[in-house]
Protein backbone atom coordinates (compact mmCIF):
# COMPACT_ATOMS: atom_id res chain seq x y z
CA UNK A 1 0.00 0.00 0.00
CA UNK A 2 2.74 2.27 0.81
CA UNK A 3 2.19 6.38 0.71
CA UNK A 4 -1.85 7.20 1.80
CA UNK A 5 -1.05 10.94 1.07
CA UNK A 6 2.13 13.87 1.76
CA UNK A 7 1.58 16.78 2.74
CA UNK A 8 3.36 20.08 1.74
CA UNK A 9 4.07 22.45 5.01
CA UNK A 10 6.59 24.66 5.47
CA UNK A 11 6.60 23.73 9.89
CA UNK A 12 7.04 19.89 8.31
CA UNK A 13 5.76 17.65 11.85
CA UNK A 14 3.80 19.84 14.17
CA UNK A 15 0.66 20.07 16.24
CA UNK A 16 -1.91 20.20 12.98
CA UNK A 17 -0.08 17.45 11.47
CA UNK A 18 -0.06 14.96 14.64
CA UNK A 19 -3.77 15.78 15.81
CA UNK A 20 -5.44 16.23 12.32
CA UNK A 21 -3.91 14.35 9.44
CA UNK A 22 -2.30 12.22 11.06
CA UNK A 23 -5.74 10.97 12.54
CA UNK A 24 -7.25 10.96 9.78
CA UNK A 25 -4.83 9.10 7.06
CA UNK A 26 -4.18 6.44 10.14
CA UNK A 27 -0.29 5.99 8.84
CA UNK A 28 1.47 3.24 10.45
CA UNK A 29 4.14 5.83 9.80
CA UNK A 30 4.95 9.50 8.68
CA UNK A 31 7.68 10.26 6.76
CA UNK A 32 9.45 13.55 7.01
CA UNK A 33 11.55 13.94 3.90
CA UNK A 34 14.08 17.02 4.20
CA UNK A 35 17.53 17.29 3.94
CA UNK A 36 18.29 20.15 6.28
CA UNK A 37 16.31 18.35 8.91
CA UNK A 38 17.48 14.57 8.82
CA UNK A 39 21.25 16.10 8.61
CA UNK A 40 20.99 18.50 11.77
CA UNK A 41 20.73 16.23 14.77
CA UNK A 42 19.07 19.29 16.99
CA UNK A 43 15.89 20.06 14.54
CA UNK A 44 15.59 15.98 14.62
CA UNK A 45 15.00 16.07 18.08
CA UNK A 46 12.83 18.88 18.15
CA UNK A 47 10.82 16.99 15.27
CA UNK A 48 10.39 13.61 17.22
CA UNK A 49 8.74 15.65 20.32
CA UNK A 50 5.50 16.24 17.92
CA UNK A 51 5.03 12.35 16.69
CA UNK A 52 2.09 11.40 17.08
CA UNK A 53 1.15 7.97 19.57
CA UNK A 54 1.17 4.95 17.97
CA UNK A 55 2.77 5.98 14.72
CA UNK A 56 6.75 5.20 13.36
CA UNK A 57 8.15 8.09 12.58
CA UNK A 58 11.42 8.68 10.07
CA UNK A 59 12.74 11.87 9.27
CA UNK A 60 15.23 11.33 6.28
CA UNK A 61 16.95 12.74 3.38
CA UNK A 62 15.08 12.55 -0.44
CA UNK A 63 17.56 10.31 -1.31
CA UNK A 64 17.37 7.75 1.33
CA UNK A 65 13.65 8.39 0.58
CA UNK A 66 14.01 7.47 -2.47
CA UNK A 67 16.29 4.58 -2.13
CA UNK A 68 14.31 3.17 0.51
CA UNK A 69 10.68 2.93 -1.41
CA UNK A 70 12.72 1.53 -4.35
CA UNK A 71 14.13 -1.24 -2.40
CA UNK A 72 10.20 -1.44 -0.83
CA UNK A 73 11.09 -1.40 2.44
CA UNK A 74 7.70 0.82 2.79
CA UNK A 75 5.54 -2.08 0.47
CA UNK A 76 4.12 -3.55 3.85
CA UNK A 77 2.60 -0.61 5.57
CA UNK A 78 1.20 3.19 5.30
CA UNK A 79 3.07 5.35 5.09
CA UNK A 80 2.07 9.82 5.47
CA UNK A 81 5.14 11.97 3.43
CA UNK A 82 5.78 15.02 4.66
CA UNK A 83 8.01 17.64 2.77
CA UNK A 84 8.30 21.41 2.32
CA UNK A 85 8.50 21.43 -1.24
CA UNK A 86 6.33 19.76 -4.48
CA UNK A 87 9.75 18.96 -6.21
CA UNK A 88 9.93 16.02 -3.54
CA UNK A 89 6.49 14.72 -4.00
CA UNK A 90 7.15 15.39 -7.70
CA UNK A 91 9.96 12.90 -7.14
CA UNK A 92 8.79 10.28 -5.44
CA UNK A 93 5.99 10.22 -8.63
CA UNK A 94 8.50 10.38 -10.91
CA UNK A 95 10.21 7.56 -9.05
CA UNK A 96 7.30 4.99 -9.04
CA UNK A 97 5.41 5.62 -5.81
CA UNK A 98 1.56 6.46 -6.39
CA UNK A 99 0.65 9.58 -4.10
CA UNK A 100 -3.05 9.48 -3.71
CA UNK A 101 -3.73 12.79 -1.64
CA UNK A 102 -1.49 15.65 -1.48
CA UNK A 103 -2.71 18.22 1.59
CA UNK A 104 -0.84 21.98 1.10
CA UNK A 105 -0.32 22.90 4.53
CA UNK A 106 1.53 26.70 5.29
CA UNK A 107 3.67 27.35 3.00
CA UNK A 108 6.83 30.13 2.98
CA UNK A 109 5.34 33.72 1.73
CA UNK A 110 7.16 34.09 -1.44
CA UNK A 111 9.51 37.50 -1.28
CA UNK A 112 8.60 40.47 -2.53
CA UNK A 113 8.19 40.60 -6.36
CA UNK A 114 8.40 36.76 -6.73
CA UNK A 115 5.18 35.78 -8.81
CA UNK A 116 3.22 33.30 -7.12
CA UNK A 117 -0.81 32.57 -6.51
CA UNK A 118 -2.39 31.97 -3.35
CA UNK A 119 -3.46 28.45 -3.12
CA UNK A 120 -4.87 28.68 -0.28
CA UNK A 121 -4.90 30.71 3.42
CA UNK A 122 -1.55 29.87 3.89
CA UNK A 123 -0.53 28.20 0.84
CA UNK A 124 1.74 30.23 -1.96
CA UNK A 125 2.86 28.43 -5.25
CA UNK A 126 5.40 30.29 -6.91
CA UNK A 127 5.90 29.95 -10.82
CA UNK A 128 8.63 27.35 -10.61
CA UNK A 129 6.53 25.53 -8.66
CA UNK A 130 3.89 25.11 -11.24
CA UNK A 131 5.13 22.26 -13.31
CA UNK A 132 5.70 20.20 -10.15
CA UNK A 133 2.30 20.81 -9.20
CA UNK A 134 1.41 19.82 -12.64
CA UNK A 135 3.03 16.81 -13.08
CA UNK A 136 1.79 15.59 -9.64
CA UNK A 137 -1.55 16.19 -10.33
CA UNK A 138 -0.94 14.39 -13.86
CA UNK A 139 0.01 11.27 -11.76
CA UNK A 140 -3.25 11.02 -10.65
CA UNK A 141 -2.95 12.68 -7.26
CA UNK A 142 -6.30 14.89 -5.77
CA UNK A 143 -6.52 16.88 -2.73
CA UNK A 144 -9.00 16.75 -0.39
CA UNK A 145 -10.04 19.92 -1.39
CA UNK A 146 -9.67 20.21 -4.89
CA UNK A 147 -10.43 24.45 -4.65
CA UNK A 148 -6.81 24.64 -3.40
CA UNK A 149 -5.00 22.38 -5.12
CA UNK A 150 -2.76 24.71 -7.83
CA UNK A 151 -3.15 22.38 -10.47
CA UNK A 152 -7.21 22.28 -9.91
CA UNK A 153 -7.98 25.60 -10.43
CA UNK A 154 -9.43 26.96 -13.32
Amino acid sequence: MSIVAARIDNRLLHGIVATQWTPQYRPQRVMVIDDEYANDPTKKAGMKMAKPAGTALSIITEETALANFAAGKYDDHTVFVITRTPTIVRHLVEAGQRVPQLVLGGTVTPAEGTPAVQAGRRAFVTDDQVADYAAIAASGTRSPYPSTFPSERS
